[in-house]
């Protein structure tokens, strides 16, 4: 697991809502899980992600609420997940959304990673825990969460096709699923899984707000780079070498850990570690690139395509559009 693994306080508050909103004080809550009395009172800029799993235990076992993970996941709002929270509602389509929830799901929490796949006319949303040996109200919040802010952006519930547990069915309340989630889910699956029809991916976020785009996805890069910063400088080492990298078509994980000293699974592990990932890092090498070079009016999109280790035009044009949300020569237009 990550060092200095951590939630944001903003994440928090949503756990503070939902134990309050159950007779739970945070002076209770500080005090089962062995911390100070004034802990959580301001709250906290941060705290651990391991303090964050016992609180969240805690408050169900106060509350008496064996349901207190859903409960938790109902708390959420847009200011609950930080700086990307809000850059979410200005996304063009649920797709984007997803894509960026991707990148930028560690700048509220460091409890684990969404990853999205496709498989045929279904769209798998997995969520991959850091701590598979918490109890199921981390896993539960997580997807309650989901739930709740994306109906908030629909204006409407989306009701997932199926839900998937790894942990063992309570075996009571999936009226309570139903109503929180939308769907009863199915218990001891391989992975935490939400699905749904791939349609919705293409789905525009209603009353977003493109114009606010590129000042929040501004903000939440500079606050990934502090970030790695923040950790042992891997981030900013696998930055510069992919950087050199690029235009040569060496832009790949084995190369840049041979550059690094390291293997492939050790540099992984350590961008795991800093809260990131070489596609991660990757992408944010080429999406920064890829500003400067559309700027500079005498490369084709051809030429900025081939400077960014891409195979074709089209796959960067793809790849610009899942970053910012429109495609490049529009991007330059504006720019301009």
């Amino acid at each position: 697991m990550p060092h200095h693994a951590r939630v944001t306080g903003a994440y928090l508050q949503a756990l503070l809502d939902a134990a309050l909103a159950r007779g739970v004080t945070r002076d209770a809550l500080a005090a089962a899980v062995g911390l100070a009395a004034d802990a959580l009172e301001p709250l906290p800029a941060t705290l651990s992600t391991a303090r964050y799993i016992a609180l969240l235990d805690a408050g169900a076992r106060l509350a008496n609420d064996p349901f207190f993970g859903l409960h938790v996941g109902e708390q959420v709002r847009p200011a609950t997940y930080s700086a990307y929270g809000l850059l979410l509602l200005a996304c063009s389509s649920f797709g984007h959304a997803m894509a960026l929830t991707q990148r930028y799901e560690s700048l509220a929490h460091d409890l684990g990673r969404s990853r999205l796949g496709i498989e045929g006319a279904q769209a798998q949303y997995e969520w991959l825990s850091r701590y598979p040996d918490a109890t199921r109200h981390l896993a539960e919040s997580v997807y309650a969460g989901i739930a709740v802010f994306s109906s908030w952006m629909a204006g409407r519930p989306l009701l997932p096709q199926a839900m998937r547990f790894r942990h063992a069915d309570p075996g009571h309340g999936h009226d309570e699923y139903r109503r929180v989630l939308g769907i009863a889910p199915t218990f001891d699956a391989p992975r935490h899984c939400a699905a749904f029809d791939v349609a919705l991916l293409d789905m525009p976020v209603p009353n977003a707000d493109p114009s606010l785009y590129p000042v929040l996805h501004q903000h939440a890069e500079g606050l990934l780079a502090q970030r790695a910063l923040a950790a042992d400088g891997i981030v900013a080492r696998v930055t510069a070498a992919l950087t050199q990298r690029l235009p040569d078509g060496q832009a790949r994980l084995a190369p840049v850990a041979a550059e690094l000293g390291l293997s492939a699974r050790t540099l992984q592990r350590k961008l795991a570690e800093a809260g990131s990932s070489f596609q991660q890092v990757l992408d944010g090498v080429r999406f920064t690139l890829a500003q400067d070079y559309l700027r500079r009016r005498e490369l084709g999109l051809a030429d900025v395509a081939f400077l960014l280790g891409f195979q074709d035009q089209s796959a960067f044009t793809h790849a610009f559009r899942e970053w910012s949300g429109i495609n490049p020569g529009a991007w330059r237009a504006q720019a301009a």
